[in-house]
């Protein structure tokens, strides 16, 4: 096969790994959005804080030490200590859990069957709260994040697939990174679990009649804070999912909490209230941004991967709003 085409191939294969990485954060968006109809605008903030709060547990890292040593005057750090990375996984997801109770008793009870655009301000206020806590909790300083998920390039792949080319035509064998490899086995399980777990679970159908009408679903019996505590609880452990990987990968610093960003059109493709569609438009936009940077970058001088996507999702947003997979809503007035 000649260079060419084994390159594109290998481009595909690494938009195919990005797109994942993009779906991990797209998964928490869709979760709420589903479950309780509130666009979170604090899920990258969420992801960031997970990740901050990992690193801090499995470095033995004092909380708020820059703020007792400022009024104390102490010179503390750390408490001498590391956390195994399961067990600080565990932990963090105990804290995550604990936010969801925390959000929920003193958020989301007071915004009982408000307006959308009510609930979507108190989530953009959580999010800059979340920031300047996670900062005053942990520090601002750029943190390494390893929980002993591999990464670099595939060898084996390299070798396997080094003989697939012409002799002499500049094919060295795929590149693919073993992190985005692990982080696509993990989205696909993730995926199957809780799409499962909404069509197929006495909790999972709840969390969709919450969705729909908050009034009638307290009037059949449906406890809303408990269903808001469940669903803030599993984008948490997305959102920490989500931290490990991109922390990873890029270490745990504030420009984190951007990844949300890069959502945004994944949920404008996949649509906001399907979970394999967070998948898939996931994929679309990591294959999409790196075939047109291969193909089109050079000649318009590079860089089109920071605003692809969003033109993408533009063209849904003309043409299909409801995206791939949504759901078509029609009103009639």
């Amino acid at each position: 096969m000649s260079a060419d085409f084994l390159y594109t191939l290998e481009v595909i294969l690494n938009g195919l790994m990005a797109g994942v990485m993009y779906s991990l954060v797209a998964l928490g968006f869709v979760l709420i959005y589903k479950a309780s109809g509130i666009f979170n605008y604090a899920q990258g903030v969420m992801a960031l804080f997970a990740a901050m709060t990992l690193v801090g547990i499995q470095t033995g890292q004092v909380p708020f030490s820059h703020l007792i040593n400022a009024i104390f005057g102490t010179e503390v750090h750390h408490f001498g200590w590391t956390v195994p990375a399961v067990f600080a996984i565990i932990l963090t997801l105990g804290v995550m859990i604990l936010f969801a109770f925390i959000v929920e008793r003193y958020v989301l009870k007071h915004l009982v069957n408000q307006e959308p655009i009510i609930l979507f301000m108190a989530t953009i206020g959580l999010a800059y709260f979340m920031e300047g806590f996670g900062d005053l909790m942990w520090g601002a300083d750029i943190k390494t994040l390893d929980v002993g998920i591999p990464s670099g390039a595939s060898v084996w792949l390299e070798d396997a697939t080094i003989g697939w080319g012409v002799e002499g035509g500049g094919f060295y064998g795929f590149y693919i990174d073993k992190l985005d490899m692990v982080a696509a086995v993990v989205a696909i399980v993730l995926v199957v679990t809780l799409t499962l777990f909404s069509q197929y679970t006495t909790t999972g159908r709840a969390l969709r009649a919450v969705a729909d009408d908050h009034q009638a679903a307290l009037s059949v019996g449906i406890s809303l804070r408990t269903i808001w505590v469940i669903v803030w609880s599993i984008a948490g452990f997305v959102a920490l999912v989500a931290g490990v990987m991109w922390g990873s990968k890029s270490g745990v610093q504030f420009s984190l909490s951007l990844i949300a960003l890069k959502a945004l059109p994944v949920l404008m493709l996949g649509g906001f209230t399907s979970i394999p569609g967070a998948i898939v438009g996931g994929l679309i936009i990591g294959v999409g941004e790196k075939l047109f940077e291969f193909w089109v970058g050079p000649l318009i001088g590079g860089a089109t991967e920071n605003w692809f996507a969003y033109m993408l999702a533009l063209l849904f947003l003309v043409f299909r709003p409801q995206g791939l997979f949504g759901e078509k809503i029609i009103e009639r007035v």
